[in-house]
C-alpha cells in the first residue's frame, strides 16, 4: 500500500521530510530554521521541542502530502477527507476521483483476498486491511462531496 495512516509523530515528520521538494536542507530553509536546529526540532534530538503543527502544515502544503492530519483523524478512530474548491472541479476531475476511489475499493478487496489464503487474518493483516479501507472510504467520501460540490455550484450561478 503505497499511502499508509502513520502510527506516531516523529514518523509523520519524517515522511514529510523524505517527500518536501528538496529534502530538508530546502524543508529547513522553508521555516527559516538553521539545518542542525531544524534536525533537532525535527527528530526531537538534544531535548529540542518538536516543530509546531504551523511549520508541519507550510512543509506539507509544500509537499503536497496529508500525514498530520490522517495522523490525527486516526487517533480519533477516523479519517481525513480534504474538501475541495468548487473551482477546481470539472467532469476529468470527477472521473479521477472515481477512478481513484475504485482503484483503493480494489487494493482493500486484494489484501482481504491475499490474507484469507491461509484462512485466517492475522493482527498485521487486519491493521493492513483496516487502513486500506479507511483510505479507501476517505476517497469515496470525498468523491460524493466533490459531486455535490460540483453540481451545487453550478445552480447557483446559473440563478
Amino acid at each position: 500500500m503505497k499511502n499508509i495512516v502513520l502510527k506516531t509523530r516523529r514518523q509523520v515528520v519524517s515522511a514529510i521530510i523524505c517527500t518536501y521538494p528538496g529534502g530538508r536542507e530546502c524543508a529547513a530553509a522553508r521555516i527559516g530554521l538553521a539545518l542542525k536546529k531544524f534536525d533537532n526540532h525535527a527528530y526531537e534530538n538534544n531535548n529540542s521541542r518538536p516543530l509546531t503543527d504551523a511549520q508541519i502544515y507550510l512543509l506539507e502544503l509544500e509537499a503536497g502530502t496529508t500525514h498530520l492530519p490522517e495522523y490525527i483523524a486516526s487517533m480519533y478512530g477516523g479519517m481525513f477527507v480534504p474538501v475541495t474548491e468548487p473551482e477546481s472541479l470539472d467532469n476529468v476531475e470527477m472521473y479521477a476521483r472515481c477512478v481513484q476511489a475504485a482503484a483503493k475499493k480494489g487494493t482493500v478487496d486484494q489484501l482481504i483476498a491475499e490474507a484469507l489464503k491461509d484462512g485466517i487474518i492475522n493482527q498485521v493483516e487486519a491493521e493492513t486491511i483496516l487502513q486500506a479501507e479507511t483510505l479507501h472510504l476517505a476517497a469515496r467520501h470525498a468523491e460524493v462531496l466533490a459531486v455535490i460540490q460540483l453540481h451545487a455550484s453550478k445552480s447557483e450561478t446559473s440563478k
